[in-house]
């Protein structure tokens, strides 16, 4: 008997060390009989994700959320009552399902603080309501026997905070009305909500955007099928599955990493206006980033007013499209592009040359809030569409996958366009006829080419003919003089015969010869004209001539040179030669102002 004692306090003894075991032991799962105390936490069944409260860095105020378990600097990526804090400081407070099937967050005396505020949980329809941690880090609250998403009563999915993780939806649940969008810490010591956020908005083209306040910051584009038009970071690749939905029950995007091992998120960051995209790096044991949006200047929304285009790495930033100008020069000059760009030709909808469309190709396309857009519609048939509305500025393909396909088109200005290296669209911006107008161009450049050079034409030949007949009249008139003045002169010879010359050489005496060449021989005698001396050979066929001048030139009948001191008396001498020397003296008259020589 002195045993039993013994083996009750083994018993005991090990019984009470297996339920603290087990009360110690991580779960992943609320019930209404199990809440969640300050001081404890959920893990989810793979360990990645941890929920429980905490306190900001350096704040007093008390919050629950969720970080990931396996990092050790603590990044909290859900808060629930971010907007109402834990302010009392006995860690008293609890996180468990109420009586109507709610998550609810109370203080030390039931105060609600908090509450998932799910319409579709009731304990009719959810008679055995819990919560759960998912290995997705998504808090949960199902039916215990159902497990299946779409049974889901409330998930922390559906209410993000400023965080973006793998497995999340941003955008609408249509059914449900609810809209997923993530809102900024209001600062890194604060989770209350800021005025920063991210969404997607609702229209025929849904897009990607930010907002400050009430107003615009950043538009990611409109999917094409494989991106948003402005972020080509976000599409599939290896490493990522990018889902973008659009039908009547959802619109959404969602990213999901295919190694599970890859931790990220994308934060909404209110101190820098920048939505961050981080990766985790174990071997660094650091966050790393990745990229951030605005990621340039081009990035904010409208930057350049209606038909600018941001340029990065132009100056200025902002361009005018091709055809388009400023519709301020000055202000644009001044750097203030607001009002945009207004087109450079009128266009007039349905005049032939006047109404037509530029392609403009690597653009974020504009935004598009006034749209219309047909997922079935061919780019001929979109084409065709928008030039039956004259409402209608321009239009793109929905879909760029393969040849293309889907319509949208747009109404008003187009705003918010800038160039996106190796990523942009192809968009057609009604303007005058840029085919035909570039046909006529090239005619209108072809005709004055043609009409500059026939013009030429008529001038140089018009300069060659009169320069013709200019030179053609003076040779005509120094003939017709020097003829005049050779007749002139011939008029006042006096007659020579052959008796006379004979007896003024001397019946050619050897002592007046004065040498012999091939035309005979040439003898001395001096006729004086006007200071020419002519010395003649005895067959008159050749003359030397002496003038003041000093310079011989000896005269061939049938070549007579023009350029000597005494040209104007060799012009007389070539009358005379060709007229008399030639052919016999005797028989003609010859009147020389003469002085002979004894």
């Amino acid at each position: 008997m002195a045993i039993l004692p013994f083996l009750l306090f083994i018993i005991i003894k090990h019984l009470t060390i297996f339920s603290h075991q087990f009360a110690s032991a991580p779960t992943d799962i609320i019930t209404p009989s199990q809440p969640l105390a300050d001081g404890s936490t959920l893990v989810s069944k793979d360990g990645s994700f941890e929920l429980g409260f905490f306190n900001p860095p350096t704040s007093t105020k008390r919050y629950v959320g969720i970080w990931f378990r396996n990092i050790p600097h603590q990044t909290v990526v859900w808060v629930a009552n971010r907007d109402n804090p834990i302010t009392v400081t006995d860690n008293s407070s609890m996180i468990t399902i109420n009586t109507h099937g709610n998550l609810v967050l109370v203080t030390h005396n039931n105060t609600i603080l908090w509450s998932a505020n799910s319409t579709t949980t009731s304990t009719a329809s959810s008679p055995n309501p819990i919560v759960q941690l998912l290995d997705s880090g998504n808090l949960v609250v199902r039916d215990e026997k159902q497990s299946d998403p779409e049974s889901f009563l409330w998930q922390s999915f559906d209410y993000p905070s400023d965080t973006f993780i793998s497995g999340m939806k941003l955008g609408w649940d249509l059914k449900k009305g609810i809209n997923r969008r993530l809102t900024a810490w209001r600062n890194w010591d604060d989770p209350s909500q800021g005025n920063f956020t991210c969404g997607l908005s609702l229209g025929s083209i849904p897009e990607l955007y930010m907002w400050k306040g009430s107003s615009v910051y950043h538009r990611s584009g409109p999917w094409n099928g494989l991106r948003f038009s402005s972020a080509p970071i976000l599409k599939q690749n290896p490493i990522v599955d990018t889902q973008f939905v659009n039908n009547q029950d959802e619109v959404y995007y969602a990213f999901i990493f295919k190694n599970k091992s890859l931790i990220s998120t994308v934060v909404m960051n209110q101190t820098t206006l920048l939505r961050q995209f981080f990766v985790w790096f174990p071997e660094n044991q650091a966050w790393s980033l990745f990229v951030s949006v605005p990621g340039d200047d081009c990035d904010v929304y409208n930057r350049c007013g209606p038909y600018g285009n941001c340029v990065v790495g132009e100056f200025p930033i902002c361009q005018c499209l091709n055809g388009f100008e400023p519709k301020s020069p000055q202000n644009w000059d001044a750097t203030n592009w607001a009002q945009g760009c207004v087109r450079s030709q009128p266009w007039q909808c349905g005049v032939k040359g006047r109404d037509g469309f530029k392609r403009f190709s690597g653009l974020k396309l504009p935004d598009v809030t006034n749209t219309w857009a047909n997922g079935s519609m061919t780019l001929e048939e979109c084409k065709a569409k928008c030039l039956n509305n004259c409402s209608c500025m321009a239009y793109a393909n929905m879909d760029i996958r393969g040849e293309g396909s889907g319509c949208i088109i747009w109404f008003g200005d187009l705003i918010d366009i800038r160039v996106v290296p190796n990523a942009g669209q192809d968009l057609y911006i009604r303007m005058v006829d840029s085919d035909k107008g570039a046909v006529g161009s090239k005619k209108k450049v072809a005709l004055i080419i043609s009409f500059t050079i026939l013009v030429l034409l008529v001038l140089l030949f018009t300069f060659s003919y009169f320069h013709r007949r200019k030179r053609m009249s003076r040779e005509k008139t120094m003939s017709t003089k020097t003829k005049d003045e050779c007749e002139e002169e011939d008029m006042e010879l006096p007659f020579f015969d052959l008796a006379k010359i004979v007896d003024a050489t001397n019946a050619f005496s050897a002592h007046n010869k004065l040498g012999e060449g091939g035309f005979g021989p040439v003898y001395r005698r001096r006729v004086i004209l006007d200071g020419l001396e002519l010395l003649w050979n005895k067959d008159f066929r050749k003359v030397a001539i002496e003038c003041d001048s000093k310079v011989p030139l000896e005269l061939v009948v049938n070549g007579i040179a023009d350029y000597h001191p005494c040209s104007s008396l060799v012009h007389q001498i070539r009358s005379l030669l060709d007229r008399n020397w030639n052919v016999d003296l005797a028989g003609k008259p010859t009147k020389l102002r003469t002085t002979w020589e004894s």
